[in-house]
């Protein structure tokens, strides 16, 4: 059977995980597209190939399965909806506007691990509209098989920062200054990249720092990043669970819920004894990642894609008739199509049932 598959985003920064869920589609002989529901990540698939550009175009193409990369989905594309997720849960707010947030518009979670899986599994055995798989997380495919030669020469930092302003390092004015004159020392290497959605003009005081020790990167493909460096320093932010999944130090300025398998600081004036204590590779502080890795994404195979696309369509044709219908979600619903521009009214609660090209 010939599948077609959508993937949906809102942001550049989805693209690195539905790339390798496009290659293994492809590789399958299936068709895929891409859709943005905003200008941001419209201009983010400007050059890539298979791209719809409106709505219209979506539903003309009529996709057996959504891939969602974002947090909302339109309920009016009679479909499989399946949330991918766009982070790893980096546990910046309350557990209800978290990495747990039901918004009733999914038919299936494709959970990372088994620390997400277990918690997503008890939400719906309370709610009965969705059901969960774990698959592990197309986005980390590529970071597999694990590579764990130091640097020779000088040690090298990667840096990453979350958008979030209150938990933001790169808006901290005595942290810049303090890894201006580490970077300035050619003591160490540091390569950043920070949130696309972070102001530009925080980025370019970053980039001012741009020397031979010293690299500002603006891009979303980070596992190339993560590969090179010897540690991280970060804040909250879910790429310090990808780049962990390294088994490398991570140093962390005022996170929200510091952990044990992270070296947490709350003063500029620490992040050189911390960097030293990292490149140091402390044996607890490993092993507390070590355990940590297991529960947040066991997969060391970079298979996730592969897993997500098996368990997508076994779903498909699953007998569905246990789930209870989603939630009316008007208000939402209504959003959704304000964004959109599509409001076509009478598609509201358009129940699923599965495409005659699929049965």
């Amino acid at each position: 059977m010939h599948y077609k598959f959508l993937i949906y985003i809102s942001y550049s920064y989805a693209l690195p995980i539905g790339i390798p869920l496009e290659k293994e589609i492809l590789k399958r002989g299936y068709s895929i597209y891409w859709f943005s529901d905003l200008e941001a990540g419209k201009k983010a698939l400007f050059d890539r190939d298979h791209v719809l550009d409106t709505i219209e175009q979506v539903c003309d193409y009529g996709p057996h399965i959504i891939l969602a990369a974002t947090d909302t989905v339109p309920d009016f594309i009679n479909c499989l909806k399946v949330q991918i997720f766009h982070g790893f849960n980096a546990e910046k707010r309350t557990f209800k506007k978290d990495h747990f947030r039901i918004r009733g518009l999914f038919d299936l979670y494709c959970t990372q691990g088994p620390s997400t899986t277990s918690v997503f599994k008890s939400i719906a055995k309370k709610r009965r509209h969705f059901d969960v798989i774990e698959t592990g997380w197309s986005k980390v495919d590529p970071l597999f098989p694990i590579i764990r030669n130091r640097n020779s020469d000088l040690p090298t930092i990667f840096i990453a920062s979350t958008f979030t302003e209150r938990l933001s390092l790169a808006h901290n004015d005595a942290v810049f200054e303090s890894i201006k004159g580490l970077a300035n020392s050619g003591k160490y290497r540091f390569i950043m990249v920070l949130h696309p959605k972070i102001p530009r003009d925080i980025k370019e005081k970053w980039a001012s720092l741009n020397n031979d020790y010293f690299s500002y990167r603006d891009t979303t493909a980070l596992i190339p990043l993560f590969r090179q460096a010897d540690m991280m320093f970060s804040d909250t932010t879910s790429a310090i669970q990808e780049f962990g999944l390294q088994e490398k130090p991570v140093v962390t300025f005022n996170h929200y819920k510091p952990k044990p398998y992270l070296i947490n600081i709350t003063s500029a004036t620490d992040i050189e004894p911390a960097i030293l204590k990292a490149l140091s590779y402390p044996k607890a502080v490993l092993e507390e990642l070590k355990v940590f890795n297991q529960a947040l994404h066991p997969y060391t195979d970079g298979k996730s894609s592969a897993r997500v696309i098996d368990a997508t369509i076994a779903f498909l044709h699953k007998d569905k008739s246990y789930l209870r219908n989603k939630p009316l979600n008007l208000m939402r619903k209504y959003k959704i199509r304000k964004t959109l521009n599509h409001f076509t009214l009478k598609s509201f609660n358009r129940p699923f049932t599965l495409p005659k090209s699929a049965s």
